[in-house]
C-alpha cells in the first residue's frame, strides 16, 4: 500500500524544499534544521526510483566530484528512512551529489530526514529539480504524469501543489505526444522545450526538428512554420513539402561548416541557387567578413 501524507499542503511544497528544511535566517529555523541534520556513512543510502531525474551527465558529474573533493559537500542531501530496513535512508532530493560523492570516495553523508510518503516525496523531489532547472523537459513531464496516474492529481492541484502555473503543467505534458526520435533530441539537450512545444503543431515534427539542427533554426522560426502551414490549409491548398536534400549537397553543407564554424545552407536548383550562412553575433559576422577578404 502506498503511504500518503492526508494533507498535501499546496502552499508549502510549491515554495520548495527551503519550506521544509528552514531557509529563514531566524535563530528557530537554524537551531531546528540543526536538529534534523545528520551524517550518514554513505553506504546507507540509496537512490530513489521515483525521482524523475534519469539523465545525469559524466562531464556534469565529473566537475561536481572535483568539487566535493576539495571542498566537501556544502547541502545536505535530503532523505527519508526505507520502510523496513533500518538505518537506511532514501533519497528525495541531492541524488547528483550521491552520485559524486560516491566517485570523490567519500565515506559519509550530511543528510537532512523527512518522515514523509511517497506522494509527499515525488512531489518534492520534482519541486527541487524544477527549481534548479536539473530535469530536461521529458523528465518534468514524466514527473507530473506519474503524479498524476499515481496520486490522482487534477491539472490545477498539481500546479499548485509544484509551485507552477496550469498553462506551464499541460504544455510539459503534452511533450509525450511527440515523435520517440524529436524525444531523443530534447533529452539529448539538442532541442530546447520551446522548441518541443512549438513542433506540437507542425505536420511532420520530426522532419523539422531535423531542420532546427540543420539550419539553427530557433523557437520563432518553428512558429513561422506553424502560421504558415496554417494559412496554406485555410486557403485549401496545402503546400508541397520540399525534398529532401541528397547527400552530396548534405555532406558539402557540412564540409563548408567546419571550415568557417558557422551553420551554411545550400538550396540548389536547376540553373543556380543559394547559399546561406547563418550568424549569431556581430563578432562571428566580422570574423567571416575578414576570413573572406583574406
Amino acid at each position: 500500500m502506498v503511504d500518503e501524507v492526508p494533507s498535501a499542503r499546496p502552499s508549502r511544497l510549491g515554495r520548495g524544499l527551503a519550506a521544509l528544511i528552514g531557509d529563514s535566517a531566524d535563530e528557530n529555523s537554524m537551531l531546528q534544521r540543526a536538529r534534523g541534520q545528520r551524517s550518514v556513512p554513505i553506504e546507507f543510502v540509496r537512490a530513489n526510483p521515483l525521482n524523475p531525474r534519469k539523465a545525469f551527465g559524466d562531464d556534469d558529474l565529473a566537475e561536481l566530484t572535483d568539487s566535493i573533493r576539495e571542498k566537501g559537500i556544502i547541502q545536505p542531501l535530503v532523505v527519508r528512512p526505507k520502510p523496513n530496513m533500518p538505518d537506511v535512508f532514501e533519497i528525495i532530493a541531492g541524488e547528483r551529489r550521491w552520485r559524486a560523492a560516491q566517485r570523490a570516495g567519500l565515506h559519509e553523508l550530511p543528510v537532512v530526514v523527512l518522515e514523509v510518503g511517497d506522494k509527499e516525496a515525488l512531489e518534492l523531489a520534482i519541486i527541487e529539480n524544477v527549481q534548479r532547472a536539473d530535469l530536461n523537459p521529458l523528465e518534468e513531464a514524466a514527473g507530473y504524469e506519474q503524479l498524476m496516474e499515481q496520486f490522482g492529481y487534477a491539472q490545477a492541484e498539481l500546479a499548485k501543489a509544484v509551485g507552477k502555473s496550469r498553462s506551464h503543467v499541460a504544455n510539459m505534458m503534452r511533450l509525450s505526444k511527440l515523435p520517440p526520435a524529436v524525444k531523443e533530441m530534447v533529452s539529448a539537450g539538442v532541442l530546447s522545450a520551446g522548441h518541443a512545444r512549438a513542433l506540437l503543431s507542425v505536420a511532420n515534427p520530426e522532419a523539422t526538428a531535423r531542420k532546427i539542427v540543420e539550419q539553427g533554426l530557433t523557437v520563432r522560426d518553428v512558429e513561422r512554420i506553424v502560421q504558415s502551414e496554417a494559412e496554406d490549409l485555410s486557403d485549401g491548398a496545402p503546400r508541397k513539402a520540399k525534398p529532401e536534400k541528397d547527400a552530396d549537397t548534405r555532406a558539402l553543407e557540412k564540409a563548408l561548416s567546419d571550415v568557417i564554424g558557422l551553420h551554411v545552407a545550400i538550396d540548389h536548383k536547376a540553373g543556380g541557387g543559394v547559399l546561406s550562412i547563418r550568424y549569431t553575433t556581430l563578432d562571428q559576422l566580422d570574423g567571416l567578413c575578414r576570413r573572406l577578404r583574406q
